[in-house]
């Protein structure tokens, strides 16, 4: 298939997939003349791209999934570490974000208190 068909297929468009195809993320396509032919597999490897940075991965984070496998298998180990990688990054995120809700809590209830002990009618 042909790249409009690619990115149709894949939910992607026509200057993603150049894009990913330049940074090595997704193999350069067998050429047909000037066009670029794309397999099943390619469209696959496209929806793979677009789940993971819908779930915040970057593309750097993803090229490290694929770096130095040349294979058309996914490199499920690798998947798993950056995966995991990026849950910790997540977890923390949450409680820094936790924290942060706490002290925002806390320092609204001191301004409610300090209103209340001092009432200033000109701020």
């Amino acid at each position: 298939m042909y790249i409009g068909q690619a990115a149709q297929r894949s939910g992607t468009t026509v200057k993603s997939i150049r894009h990913y195809e330049s940074i090595g993320l997704l193999p350069a396509a067998r050429r047909q003349g000037k066009y670029r032919i794309y397999d099943q597999h390619s469209v696959d490897l496209l929806m793979f791209i677009k789940c993971a940075q819908q779930l915040g991965f970057r593309l750097k984070e993803l090229q490290s999934i694929f770096a130095g496998h040349p294979g058309p298998q996914l490199p499920w180990e690798q998947a798993h570490q950056v995966i995991a990688r990026k849950k910790q990054e997540i977890g923390a995120r949450i409680a820094a974000l936790s924290q942060q809700h706490s002290q925002l809590v806390e320092f609204e209830n001191s301004l409610e208190q300090s209103r209340l002990d001092c009432p200033l009618t000109s701020l």
